[in-house]
């Protein structure tokens, strides 16, 4: 490509951010460096926007907030989780990076300044329903003035930060709402899915309290969904489930009620609990629901103990092309999106990674592991120069379908005809 672009082959006479995702994705991190150790469960993980912010949170009830510029890994602050019952559950950064906000066994939704001497500790009552609450899942609105969240009390909640108080209640699915997610910028279109196996979609526009009517629905998985991410262009979105597997959405084709009809039979004949039992053998077999209306279907990994979380990879160094997810054997795991292939599998936790973040802008993944340890993995490449990434098979009560990629590295020899090719410039790029 370096050749091309010096005698003008390239359709533009510079690399295009499409260029820039092309080369980068041949270079998945591999190599792990621990960053930090707790001497209890690590539950989330995630990079502020910028990348210039790590937050971590951990069942000791500490929120450590880390400062990520250049090659740092340093604390900045730490704070003492409130009112927690169990564990810090979930945590989310402001699209301005200034405040972050988490949550627990609790009706109060806490948030926090990043930034600043001073402390900002701020409790934002839900007013649910239920006296046993917890909100699983929550999310900042782009536009900061609004706070997003799924509950336990199978309904969806949004808290409107400018008036201080509750602005919509809806019931939203028939078990626990384990994961919500914005469609895009917008913040009108929202995603929703529950231990119920549904994935619904909602119109804030069309919304109301007293009759909440999803605009569609999307079915397919037979178990419990733990997360969802969205693409962010309104239209794409990846549901990761107990079902052990992960699938890829596009809400323009929403599924029969015949097809939602198939998952509720599916999820109500399961009779396992994944927090503390094994796989059963039915959810190991390649099985499709009639009516699901996914696009694809990823399996490899294995989710148990807890809501595993899985993301589209960062647009600006992959162009979004893989999917990543923890996985319950202390592993992360990469899946190429257009062919469901599994083009990495790294292992060195002892235990569940319940939450991976790739950088925004960097060729950095951080893992958070049930082990207590924090993982910084970067790509280190092997010798010799044309290596071979061989992925094995899952561990445990996972599928145990594997794939083989390979990523072949320029040899040296033909590093040196490149440089003989490009004179003393290549020397500078």
């Amino acid at each position: 490509m370096l050749n091309k672009r010096e005698i003008g082959m390239l359709k533009h006479l510079h690399f295009t951010s499409g260029d820039r995702s092309e080369m980068s994705t041949g270079f998945i991190p591999n190599c792990m460096e621990r960053v930090a150790s707790y001497h209890h469960k690590a539950f989330c993980g995630q990079f502020s926007q910028s990348g210039d912010v790590f937050i971590t949170a951990c069942q000791d009830q500490n929120i450590r907030i880390y400062d990520t510029t250049g090659n740092r890994f340093r604390q900045l602050k730490g704070v003492a989780a409130r009112d927690v019952g169990w564990s810090v559950v979930d945590t989310a950064f402001s699209p301005d990076g200034n405040f972050v906000i988490y949550s627990s066994w609790s009706e109060f939704v806490h948030m926090v300044n990043v930034y600043g001497a001073q402390e900002t500790h701020v409790a934002l009552d839900l007013c649910p329903m239920d006296r046993r609450f917890c909100v699983f899942s929550l999310k900042f609105s782009e536009d900061n003035k609004e706070i997003l969240c799924g509950a336990n009390d199978r309904c969806a909640y949004v808290y409107d930060r400018e008036r201080g108080e509750r602005t919509l209640r809806v019931e939203a699915h028939e078990d626990d709402v384990n994961c919500i997610a914005f469609a895009d910028c917008s913040s009108y279109i929202l995603y929703s899915g529950g231990d119920d196996g549904l994935v619904k979609v909602w119109d804030r526009r069309t919304l109301s309290e007293s009759y909440p009517k999803p605009i569609g629905v999307l079915a397919g998985h037979s178990d419990g969904i733990t997360h969802i991410d969205s693409k962010g262009d309104g239209r794409y979105l990846i549901s990761n489930s107990k079902d052990q597997t992960i699938k890829l959405w596009d809400i323009r084709r929403f599924s029969s009620d015949d097809a939602q009809e198939q998952t509720r039979r599916a999820v109500a004949n399961q009779s396992w609990d994944y927090r503390w039992q094994g796989v059963p053998r039915r959810s190991q077999r390649k099985q499709q629901l009639l009516g699901d209306s996914s696009l694809m279907t990823y399996r490899g990994h294995c989710v148990l103990h807890t809501l595993i979380r899985a993301y589209f990879s960062p647009l600006f160094t992959t162009g979004q092309r893989y999917i990543i997810t923890g996985c319950a054997t202390g592993s992360f795991i990469v899946y190429d999106i257009l062919t469901g292939k599994k083009v990495a599998k790294h292992k060195q936790h002892k235990s569940c990674v319940r939450d991976v973040a790739w950088h925004p802008y960097d060729n950095v993944i951080m893992t958070s592991s049930w082990d207590g340890k924090v993982g910084r993995w970067y790509y280190k490449r092997s010798e010799p120069d044309l290596v071979e990434t061989s992925v094995s098979g899952d561990e445990g009560n996972t599928d145990t379908t594997s794939n083989t990629e390979t990523h072949p590295q320029r040899t040296s020899g033909l590093r040196d005809r490149l440089r003989s090719a490009l004179g003393s410039r290549s020397s500078h790029e």
